[in-house]
């Protein structure tokens, strides 16, 4: 048991005179080495290149939706009255925020020259007089034709779909996929012609291109609201997870993003997580590319809005890599924010502090950019919330200075977490206690 009643912890409103060089060297006096903490693994290699449309293109629709997270957050934590003002506005807040770190394109491959070249090197002649012959590697041609213009070549296309050849199958999905990428108007024209039932088997395609060009173009359709519902109803959850699992690196980041357009379904949220979604998620936040990574965070973000998929990610291992990442630039305020999704409930709370979650966001309040350092302490607040032993953890750590100085310089709504989570220490202190306390409140928080 480690007593706090020594432990000098400043007041918020009590000015700090010693330099961020004296802070930052006694957190590090203060903190205890920790050897069974897990070094993070270099990535699997990719069998395709970083492409550098990835953050060109960002036709997102995620910065509109994501605050919708407030509605599922809310109730969770809201029956402890010590959370409501600085956990759970937090984390709502934080559910806004992250919208700001997160886009995706509709085609993200970089491999749009590519199919198209196919495109064009495999376009039917008299062999396949149905099949319109027409230029799909310009965007302005496809931006400005007239939609009756193009739906003889949507039409043929879904016939084709149907076929028996492979090749056949193959340039159809192809060409679907890059008609689906550029208008609301041609989404919703394939969508109502009938492309969605015949391009969901081929979700499960033993050609690697046919699987990526399908689960490409049920992504780029997905973005048409009116076809989120039938894309759901033509039963594309469970194929996409298998694409997931068994498809190329390109074909799972975009079978990743097209789950997490149809989460926006609330009620796809659970028949995704029992679809079995969330351990190849976890299993492309891993092994994934950076892109890869990226729609992995973003996704399992959503999903884990509810408590059952949040149990899900944890027993699939998610933590570890999520701790891991805190201190990997362009991805640590993604994972502390699923963090703090995953903290809402016990299993993860524990989960975060056995994988050396405290120490890796304690060093994230330390030497962290200033956005860092907000997300850092919401999910500290709902670490040490209702937990002595995690509070005790957390001045070991050396986090008193870096909150005192948070306190006084940061944001207003990191100003308000740290000096909530530095009342809580205090309290610990007044009390004496090291060891337990908060089963009422923990109890909330694991609903």
């Amino acid at each position: 048991m480690v007593s706090l009643s020594n432990t000098q912890i400043p007041s918020p409103q009590t000015p700090c005179t010693s330099s961020n060089r004296i802070h930052h060297s006694l957190a590090h006096s203060m903190r205890t080495l920790r050897p069974g903490i897990s070094q993070p693994e270099p990535d699997a290699p990719s069998s395709e290149p970083e492409s550098d449309l990835d953050t060109a293109l960002t036709d997102s629709f995620i910065d509109t939706c994501l605050c919708e997270l407030a509605a599922t957050v809310a109730p969770s934590a809201s029956k402890s009255p010590a959370l409501d003002g600085s956990i759970t506005t937090g984390i709502l807040e934080l559910s806004r925020d992250f919208s700001d770190y997160s886009s995706f394109n509709s085609d993200i491959s970089g491999e749009l020259e590519r199919l198209a070249s196919v495109t064009r090197s495999e376009a039917p002649n008299s062999s396949s007089p149905d099949l319109p012959d027409l230029d799909l590697t310009s965007s302005e041609l496809l931006e400005t034709m007239p939609l009756e213009s193009l739906e003889p070549v949507v039409k043929a296309c879904i016939e084709k779909l149907s076929t028996s050849f492979e090749e056949e199958k193959r340039k159809a999905t192809a060409r679907i996929r890059l008609l689906a990428k550029h208008r609301s108007d041609l989404r919703e024209l394939i969508g109502a012609s009938g492309a969605i039932p015949v391009l969901v088997p081929l979700l499960k395609s033993t050609d690697p291109a046919t699987q990526e060009s399908a689960v490409t173009a049920l992504l780029n359709l997905s973005l048409e609201e009116s076809n989120k519902a039938a894309i759901t109803a033509a039963g594309a959850i469970k194929p996409l997870v298998y694409a997931l699992r068994t498809g190329t690196g390109i074909a799972k980041q975009n079978a990743a993003c097209a789950l997490l357009s149809l989460s926006m379904i609330e009620d796809n949220r659970a028949t995704i997580g029992a679809c079995g979604a969330v351990p190849p998620l976890v299993s492309l936040l891993v092994h994934g590319s950076t892109r890869g990574k990226k729609d992995s965070l973003t996704t399992l973000y959503k999903l884990c809005s509810i408590k059952r998929n949040k149990e899900r990610a944890v027993d699939a291992g998610a933590v570890g890599p999520l701790v891991r990442l805190i201190g990997e630039g362009g991805l640590s305020e993604k994972a502390m924010v699923v963090l703090g999704s995953l903290a809402g409930v016990l299993e993860g709370r524990e989960a975060i502090v056995e994988e050396g979650g405290i120490q890796a966001l304690v060093e994230a309040l330390e030497d962290g950019p200033a956005k860092g350092k907000e997300f850092a302490v919401a999910v500290l607040l709902q670490l040490c919330a209702d937990s002595g032993l995690n509070r005790a953890m957390l001045v070991r750590e050396g986090a008193i200075p870096p909150l005192v100085a948070l306190s006084q310089t940061g944001s207003a709504r990191a100003k308000q977490k740290a000096e909530t989570l530095l009342g809580y220490l205090r309290e610990q202190r007044q009390e004496g206690g090291g060891s337990g306390g908060g089963g009422t409140a923990q109890a909330n928080l694991a609903r």
